[in-house]
């Protein structure tokens, strides 16, 4: 692809946004191309693009995401600016501060967003994206069927994961699905982020916790908080991990359940990305006591 910079700045002006000046990149990021532009006459915006056109509704998607977020969670998000086929342009946040108070604001954020959402079904009104797929949201009354479904088998059969897991492997998953309600237990749906790794926590120009990138749809909690669990979180985060157990009032062998529940994000990651940044090791640990399983 030619120059992030100069390709961000062509889709601002394409798009209507003339007072566009520069673009700086910015990294973090997997699957789209984002920086940071100045304007003339404006405060500068946050704009993300795919370097191949996307289906059509990708960033409406994703829009509508941060938007329940914010409205049916009270959780803060970058305001849409723009969400089209081509491009999204967000409102720009801060980095997130390094500070056990910042994480345990965030801790009651999350907590009141799982809380004060739960709903009778599991899915979404909308199909939405995790990364470069789509993500299936159909309605469900089943969590186990739902998550089995529309969360773990979906990944069999793409090429990478083929490549990655051999035939038992593959076996030993479709028995874990079979064995969710013996291992997980039986909680209520909520209005979930979906792609809670730490690179999509930031703050707002205030200091409060701000969450972008979402893949939301009605789930477990446990899917934030495997995912929160499961992607270096910096040493000043434990608090957070005490903090919305005690709010949301988690019983003590939570933990030993992440790595199950988190399986979902290690096969995304394993299906879209040469480098799977230790997905496929990660998936064969926890798939292989189910190998030989009857």
């Amino acid at each position: 692809m030619r120059d992030p910079a100069t390709f961000l700045l062509d889709r601002l002006h394409r798009a209507g946004m003339g007072d566009a000046v520069t673009v700086e990149p910015v990294t973090g990021g997997l699957a789209a191309v984002a920086g940071i532009a100045t304007r003339r006459d404006a405060p500068p915006v946050f704009v993300k693009a795919f370097a191949e056109t996307p289906d059509s509704d990708v960033f409406a998607a994703e829009a509508d995401g941060l938007t329940a977020l914010r409205e049916l969670g009270g959780l803060a998000t970058p305001e849409v600016i723009r969400a089209d086929r081509e491009l999204l342009v967000l409102s720009v946040l801060r980095p997130r501060p390094r500070s056990e108070s910042f994480w345990e604001q965030f801790a009651h954020a999350l907590a009141g967003l799982h809380l004060s959402t739960v709903h009778p079904r599991f899915g979404w009104h909308r199909d939405n994206w995790l990364g470069r797929r789509r993500q299936i949201n159909t309605w469900s009354e089943d969590g186990f069927a739902f998550f089995a479904e529309h969360r773990l088998l979906r990944w069999l059969g793409q090429p990478r994961v083929e490549a990655a897991l051999d035939a038992g492997f593959r076996a030993a998953l479709e028995r874990l699905c079979r064995r969710l309600p013996e291992l997980l237990p039986d909680r209520p749906a909520c209005l979930t982020h979906g792609d809670l790794w730490t690179q999509n926590l930031l703050a707002t120009p205030g200091g409060r916790p701000a969450l972008i990138d979402p893949a939301v749809s009605y789930m477990w909690a446990e899917v934030d908080l495997a995912h929160v669990w499961s992607t270096s979180p910096p040493p000043e985060a434990q608090r957070f991990f005490a903090c919305y157990a005690e709010l949301t009032s988690l019983d003590a062998g939570w933990q030993a359940r992440m790595p199950i529940i988190q399986l979902r994000q290690h096969l995304a990651v394993l299906a879209q990305f040469d480098d799977d940044w230790g997905a496929a090791d990660l998936i064969r640990a926890t798939l292989a006591p189910f190998r030989t399983l009857s």
